[in-house]
């Protein structure tokens, strides 16, 4: 365990990943702006590309609970590299936060591995605003 309960919270739910087929297990945890914590662990699919990654469980984790702001997030994958965000989950944390975000990124010990903006992993990013 680390001092920091968003790790440990994104390594806990990483034991929880439905993962049969590629066997790589991801929990992401994040922070919404009133503290409170959701989490979510990837769900595979027979069908493959009906999957559902660990940053999309969590952000419906927090919508479904009321959040809309996310303030910082977690992610944990296996091994010794670091575990980043897909394209579509890039997209999918910006609609729910700033691109200077921080997205760290843990091994599967909570290891620090990786730290990012989120205008770092998502440059030029379009967002909630470009269609106000």
């Amino acid at each position: 365990m680390s001092d920091d309960p968003l790790i440990d919270a994104a390594v806990a739910v990483r034991a929880n990943a439905y993962a049969p087929y590629s066997r790589f297990h991801v929990g992401a945890a994040l922070r919404c702006a009133d503290g409170r914590i959701f989490v979510g662990c990837n769900t595979e699919n027979a069908a493959y590309p009906e999957g559902i990654c660990a940053e999309g469980g969590a952000i419906a984790a927090m919508v479904a609970g009321g959040g809309r702001q996310i303030a910082d997030i977690v992610i944990s994958g296996g091994g010794d590299r670091a575990c980043a965000p897909c394209g579509g989950c890039r997209q999918k944390i910006r609609e729910f936060s700033a691109p200077g975000l921080t997205v760290r990124m843990v091994g599967p010990q909570g290891t620090p591995l990786l730290v990012r903006s989120l205008a770092e992993l998502l440059p030029d990013a379009f967002g909630p605003e470009d269609l106000a």
